[in-house]
């Protein structure tokens, strides 16, 4: 039965250009609605570009320049970039639009008319020098709740725990690098506890997102009263104008994701459809695909917003993990900080489209680009199991065709073409790697049969040109085969299969018939190995001179004034042997659930996921310091085999690392970003 999806990937902000940690979700997106094209559903992708806010208006402000110029440059950008590497938007659009405008006040109207609005005067903190009030992400400071230092002053990354930039233990302008003043100024909130009980049921139905992220939303939000929502800010301001508070602009996180049904106002206008059998009514399945960035927008706010003002609410919220490169976050410094642009000057855009696809699952882990695997994964696989199957064949079959009727193969096309639902279903799930393992397994199988075959030999010999064609014939519809199944992660690929074989790819179900009598047309390269070379010309490209040099370790020592205390406190331990050590084995562990320990004073019981099903009980002495809600997704760094210890509130099966003298003054051990529950610790 044909669907009718849409489908949305988060909006790129205006003020900066597509890089490759972004191309993580626009390819993984792109290849789930080909997908659901190449199935034959009814499936249009949506997006814009994220216009409004202050750090547009400070850009053009610099630049000597209007927003509209600013934000009209940017979004030609990002659609040549975009377009550069196959990801097909059926729209995009612009959240300055005219649609969305008239959008935002029929939402806003709704929110008025549930009485979820309230107004209250804010004491917020003012750039002084740049003259402007500063949004969330505009402020830095140290986290008031796990005081984590550089953290913005919307949230914090390493405890996950929201607050107001007025929270921030000493905020400093992002923009100037000042110390802002405090302000105050009339602004407009919606009261979203107003809907906990309605985003409760929603979120947590196991429907709608993926079941960590639902604990993750109860654990941390959903225990407790929601915030208000603060949805306006004051002049200046580069956005919409509130039209019932004059003064007052619809706060960027607020028109924002309306962009999406905004974009798809202009393609309903454009087709002859309706917005409401989209966003009001009918069957249509929404698709949101995100960052786990902005998990907190995308499934309580917009829910509740769309929930407000009549709208449908999504379906599923796709959340993904980030990207890291060498398992590193991406640096200017070290060249792994690569544009969309450059990348393209110097590699071919299938190549990054295929290393995505076979690193991406459901779950919201952070995807690693390494390097040499990289290499070794295109030529491995694409050049050396898929377009060999052409490459080797090709020219043998073009004199003849393929054969009148598909030759006796032993059942190689046959079971191919069985498995096509499981790689079918993997593709649904977001379970890209799984499918991509399932292919690369057929391609296995192809390629041993024309190994076994040797058609290279068999036309050294005139009496078996009938054989040779037949060998050809099935190493080609093979190959077809293949480039039906992997043509939405490599779509050009798809299409030059089709042109060489005279067949063009245009469902999935291609792949369940074999091609008979057709002509084979010239072999064109359609996948070069890529070399060494060119990814480190990429990453020289992408190298930009670091602020920061290297000061002589005297001049260094100076300038942080660390004080001999704490190691006087708590002198170095006698040297252990390299054995010894590793003895003892550090693993990372994700915290699934945190709570107090009845009759104890100082422990907090913890639950701790190594991956899969594998989980650790621990007793930890951290109550008082670490609210237990605040835990519950964290990554720790833990001694797994320190062998059980028996206590009167149970079995402590392990030890959670931290710094400190006791006390209050105590700091949990976490790993930099990339890392993933059970990788050992070395």
């Amino acid at each position: 039965m044909s669907r009718r999806i849409l489908v949305t990937a988060a909006l790129p902000y205006a003020n900066g250009h597509i890089h490759i940690g972004h191309l993580v979700e626009y390819i993984q997106t792109d290849i789930w609605v080909r997908f659901q094209k190449l199935r034959g559903h009814q499936c249009i992708f949506l997006c814009a570009d994220d216009t409004h806010g202050t750090a547009i208006m400070i850009r053009a402000r610099q630049e000597g320049r209007g927003e509209e110029t600013l934000i009209a440059d940017m979004r030609e950008a990002h659609i040549r970039d975009f377009s550069g590497f196959d990801v097909a938007f059926d729209n995009y659009g612009s959240t300055n639009s005219g649609a969305n405008r008239a959008l935002c006040a029929e939402i806003w109207q709704g929110l008025r008319q549930s009485g979820l609005i309230v107004e209250e005067d804010v004491s917020q903190l003012y750039d002084t020098k740049e003259g402007t009030f500063l949004a969330d992400r505009f402020v830095k400071g140290t986290c008031p709740i796990c005081k984590s230092p550089n953290q913005y002053g919307d949230n914090c990354d390493k405890c996950g725990s929201t607050y107001t930039p007025a929270d921030l233990i000493d905020p400093v302008s992002a923009l100037s690098g000042t110390k802002p003043e405090l302000r105050t100024a009339r602004h407009l909130f919606v009261r979203i506890e107003g809907l906990h009980d309605f985003l409760e049921q929603w979120t947590q139905s196991g429907e709608h997102l993926q079941p960590e992220v639902a604990n993750y939303l109860k654990g941390h939000f959903l225990g407790e009263p929601l915030r208000d929502w603060d949805i306006s800010r004051p002049a200046p301001y580069f956005g919409f104008e509130i039209p019932d508070s004059p003064g007052n602009y619809w706060y960027v996180w607020f028109d924002a994701p309306i962009g999406y049904i905004a974009s798809t106002k202009e393609w309903c206008d454009r087709n002859g459809e309706k917005l409401e059998n989209w966003w009001k009514t009918g069957d249509a399945e929404i698709h949101h695909f995100i960052g786990k960035d902005i998990t907190y927008f995308h499934t309580l706010f917009w829910p509740g917003m769309l929930h407000a003002a009549g709208f449908k609410l999504p379906n599923r919220v796709h959340i993904h993990g980030f990207l890291t490169v060498g398992g590193e976050k991406m640096s200017k410094s070290k060249g792994t900080f690569v544009r969309a642009d450059t990348y393209l000057k110097h590699l071919d855009p299938a190549f990054l489209r295929y290393y995505y696809a076979s690193k991406l699952s459901s779950k919201l882990d952070d995807l690693d680009l390494n390097l040499d695997e990289f290499v070794t994964k295109i030529n491995s696989d694409l050049v050396g199991k898929v377009v060999n199957l052409a490459s080797r064949t090709a020219r043998f079959a073009q004199p003849t065709g393929l054969s009148a009727q598909y030759p006796d193969d032993g059942g190689l096309f046959a079971a191919a073409a069985a498995e096509g639902e499981a790689i079918a279903a993997a593709y649904e799930d977001g379970d890209y790697n799984l499918a991509m393992r399932l292919i690369m397994g057929l391609a296995d199988k192809a390629n041993k049969f024309t190994e076994d075959a040797a058609p290279w030999n068999l036309r050294k010999d005139t009496s078996r040109a009938a054989e040779l064609q037949n060998v050809c014939s099935i190493s080609l519809n093979l190959f077809r085969q293949l480039a039906v199944y992997l043509a939405p992660v490599l779509p050009k690929l798809a299409q030059q299969a089709g042109t060489l074989l005279n067949a063009p790819i245009a469902h999935w179900s291609d792949a369940q018939t074999p091609l008979a009598g057709t002509a084979v047309g010239a072999f064109e390269h359609m996948l070069k190995r890529v070399e060494p070379a060119q990814v480190q010309k990429m990453i020289d490209a992408s190298t930009e001179a670091s602020q920061e040099t290297a000061a002589p370790a005297a001049t260094a020592a100076a300038s942080f004034s660390d004080g001999p205390e704490a190691l006087a406190a708590e002198p170095l331990a006698a040297t252990c042997s390299f054995d010894e050590f590793a003895k003892v084995d550090l693993r990372v562990g994700r915290v699934i659930s945190a709570q107090e320990v009845k009759d104890s004073t100082k422990l907090l019981q913890l639950t701790l996921s190594l991956g899969g099903e594998e989980k650790r009980n621990i007793f930890a002495g951290i109550k008082g310091v670490y609210e237990p809600a605040n835990l519950v997704g964290r990554l720790v760094i833990f001694c797994a085999n320190l062998a059980p210890r028996k206590m009167k509130f149970g079995t402590s099966e392990g030890m959670v690392l931290a710094a400190g003298p006791g006390g209050q003054d105590i700091f949990l051990l976490a790993p930099d970003s990339g890392a993933v529950p059970g990788q050992r610790v070395h």
